[in-house]
C-alpha cells in the first residue's frame, strides 16, 4: 500500500514537473512560429535555418523528451479512471504510447535539424 502511495506520489510529481517544463517550451515554440510567419519566410528558408542547428536540435529533443514524460502519465490515469483499464494494462499502453512518441518525436527533430 505504501510503495503504491509513494509510486502515485512521484507520477504525480512528474507529472507536474514535465508540465512546467511544457509550458515554456511551447511558448518559446509558438514564439519561433510567429517570428517566421511575420518574416515571411518559407519552408526552404526555415530548414536552411534549422538544418545544422544544434541549439535547436537540443531544444527539440528536450521538448519531446518532456512530452514522453508527460503524456504517457496523464494517459494511463486516463485509461485507468474513464476507461475501466486494469493498472497493468493502463501502464503497457502508456509506455508504448510513450515509445511512439519518443520515435515520432526524435525522427521529426532530426528531420528538421540534422545537417
Amino acid at each position: 500500500m505504501a510503495s503504491t502511495a509513494i509510486a502515485q506520489a512521484r507520477a504525480w510529481y512528474w507529472q507536474r514537473i514535465s508540465a512546467m517544463v511544457l509550458m515554456v517550451f511551447v511558448f518559446i515554440h509558438l514564439g519561433l512560429i510567429l517570428y517566421a510567419m511575420r518574416g515571411g519566410l518559407t519552408a526552404a528558408e526555415i530548414l536552411g535555418r534549422t538544418q545544422g542547428n544544434l541549439g535547436l536540435a537540443v531544444f527539440y529533443a528536450v521538448f519531446v523528451l518532456a512530452c514522453v514524460i508527460h503524456v504517457p502519465l496523464g494517459l494511463q490515469k486516463i485509461a485507468e479512471e474513464w476507461g475501466g483499464m486494469r493498472p497493468s494494462s493502463a501502464q503497457l499502453l502508456a509506455r508504448g504510447f510513450a515509445a511512439l512518441i519518443l520515435v515520432l518525436g526524435l525522427t521529426a527533430v532530426w528531420a528538421v535539424t540534422a545537417p
